[in-house]
């Protein structure tokens, strides 16, 4: 009983199909996926305004900061020593953005400022400043403030007069410091419904910048504005975007038909079929009705081949059974009947010596045919899996048979000094039968001659012999097919010397030669094989 086939480790795999409706899936999803990119582009849109915002304060700043030490106005205090920024290797401070949207608390929206006590001695500066601040929020949309050392507006769009001083950045920014917050924005516009994807789309930064006279807190700029926001332009194109979804999903469904139709299904078809034939099914060894793409279509026919390879061979093995048992039952016929009459006689003894000598002789020689028939099928077994490693030069083999044979003249013409992709063993069993056989029927000169193609050696091997029949020809390599069954021929030499050679992967038919039998043998050289 042969051993059954080995089992695949079961384990959990995707099928194609699942993995096709994922690939489809992230296709589709891909529009969505890009609002993690508005998320990360409207953190840098935050630093940017604040560094816009930094770079415009610091203006400003020094414009007061010269107006103040061109000439300090009455009752100005300075406040603590400024500390905005770290000098680098250039001896610069540069004051860096430092919001992050992604860790950052988005405060909430800017308490409104308290009444302060008292005129500010900055108050005409602020007067002067006012047009010009003015000018730059129509510019830039950024609002700005001048605030006194103790936090009073002095100059802005409204609440002059009033104190800021309560608000966390202002106060950092009078204690010396460069401070900037986010906070949620007061708008009286309606905020569009993608911006609730977004955390960066309802705020407002806001940035407070001391300004230093002598190295101590003058004044404070406190300026804020509203980043730009991508989801916003994204909602104003909100229709376009529609469209252009509806045609990632139209793609998407095209491109899911074209993978059913050159993938899944033939997967799914061939997988049927090949459930079919291990079922004994014979009429499912038909090509699938669609094969998708190339590559199916190739492992289709692979399949195909081999399933009509091993259907065909065990309709050979089935025939060579049923051969094997005629064989083997007509000697075993004749000596179970010799061996009955020999034991009748013991009982009897009617037969006479000769006639006794005869049975003996009888089953001696089926017995001895039965050894051959028995040898044969394993020299067939043996030449259907021997190796195919090894490389001779069928030249030496013709040698060596000439010594081995002197009876038989046999000649040697053309390429047989290249080498060939079989051993010297197995190559001198094939010409031997071909030899033996030719002998056999009454041959004397064999010639071998020799002729490379390409990455095959052709050899031809024809003897001056009587020939082969026609009504013969076809059956002279069917196991058990002999014409001299009486001198002890059991018809398996030229079945095993063509599966040897088939097991090289070449070639042994019988060829038209003239008078006697030819054979040509087909072989491939030895570079072709390595």
């Amino acid at each position: 009983m042969s051993a059954s086939a080995p089992r695949v480790r079961q384990k959990w795999r995707p099928r194609i199909g699942l993995i096709v409706a994922s690939a489809l899936a992230l296709v589709a999803c891909l529009p969505l996926g890009s609002v993690i990119f508005f998320r990360i582009y409207d953190h840098q849109l935050v630093r940017q305004t604040e560094a816009e915002l930094i770079a415009l304060s610091a203006a400003v700043a020094a414009r007061i900061s010269a107006d103040l030490t061109a000439s300090t106005p009455v009752g100005l205090r300075l406040g603590p020593a400024v500390r905005v920024g770290e000098a680098n290797a250039d001896g610069l401070a540069p004051i860096l953005p430092r919001l992050d949207l992604a860790t950052d608390a988005i405060l909430p929206p800017r308490p409104d400022a308290l009444p302060a006590i008292g005129s500010s001695p900055l108050a005409d500066l602020g007067r002067r400043l006012t047009p010009e601040l003015a000018a730059i929020r129509a510019a830039t949309l950024a609002g700005f403030r001048v605030l006194d050392t103790d936090g009073v507006v002095v100059a802005g769009a409204g609440e002059v007069g009033q104190s800021l001083a309560h608000l966390p950045e202002v106060a950092g920014a009078l204690a010396g410091e460069y401070r900037s917050v986010l906070r949620q924005r007061n708008s009286k516009r309606p905020i569009p419904a993608l911006d609730s994807i977004s955390r960066g789309a309802d705020i407002r930064v806001f940035v407070a910048l001391p300004v230093a006279v002598d190295g101590r807190v003058a004044a404070v700029v406190y300026a804020s504005r509203t980043p730009a926001n991508a989801l916003k332009q994204l909602y104003q194109e909100r229709y376009k975007v529609g469209l252009a979804l509806l045609s990632v999903l139209a793609a998407t469904t095209i491109i899911g038909f074209v993978f059913h139709r050159t993938i899944t299904r033939p997967v799914r078809a061939l997988i049927a079929r090949t459930r079919a034939i291990a079922d004994g099914d014979r009429a499912a060894l038909q090509p699938l009705a669609h094969h998708g793409t190339a590559e199916f279509a190739q492992l289709s026919q692979s399949f195909l081949d081999m399933a009509a390879s091993l259907a065909a061979r065990s309709e050979y093995v089935a025939t060579f059974a049923a051969h094997v048992s005629h064989e083997l039952k007509s000697p075993l016929t004749a000596i179970s009947g010799a061996a009955e009459l020999l034991a009748d006689d013991v009982t009897d003894p009617t037969m006479t010596p000769a006639q006794r000598a005869t049975f003996i002789a009888g089953i001696q020689a089926n017995a001895d045919r039965l050894g051959a028939l028995v040898g044969r099928l394993r020299d067939l077994a043996r030449a259907e899996t021997m190796p195919t490693a090894g490389a001779c030069r069928p030249a030496e083999v013709v040698e060596a048979l000439r010594a081995e044979r002197p009876d038989v003249t046999i000649e040697a013409t053309g390429d047989l000094g290249n080498c060939v992709a079989m051993s010297a063993e197995t190559l001198a069993l094939v010409l031997g039968h071909l030899v033996d056989n030719a002998a056999a029927a009454g041959a004397g000169r064999v010639a071998t001659s020799a002729v490379q193609e390409g990455d095959r050696l052709f050899m031809v091997v024809a003897d001056d012999g009587p020939g082969i029949s026609p009504a013969n020809r076809a059956k002279i390599f069917d196991p058990f097919f002999t014409t001299r069954r009486a001198d002890g021929g059991t018809g398996m030499g030229l079945a095993i010397a063509r599966a040897m050679v088939a097991t090289h992967r070449g070639s042994l038919d019988l060829v038209d030669g003239g008078k006697g039998a030819s054979f040509r043998i087909v072989l491939p050289m030895a570079d072709a094989a390595n």
